[in-house]
């Protein structure tokens, strides 16, 4: 679930908002009084969304993923 604050409170609290962020993984949306709300999010997190949403992509990652721990299973 994503938090929420507004343009001022991010602003003022920007490096609180960013470890918080970064600390949680979680999203945290910036809400304005004119115009569209904007998301603050971890790059990690920016970068897992990017790999994942071809659904293409998506599949490929999984599979390895599985793979890999299927192969780790077998090592033990």
């Amino acid at each position: 679930m994503s938090n929420q604050t507004n343009l001022t409170d991010a602003r003022n609290n920007l490096a609180e908002l960013c470890a918080q962020v970064i600390a949680d993984r979680e999203v945290v949306i910036i809400t304005r009084q004119e115009g569209e709300s904007v998301a603050l999010i971890a790059v990690h997190e920016l970068e897992t969304s990017h790999l994942v949403r071809s659904p293409k992509n998506a599949v490929r990652l999984l599979t390895a993923l599985e793979r890999a721990k299927v192969r780790t299973l077998k090592l033990k």
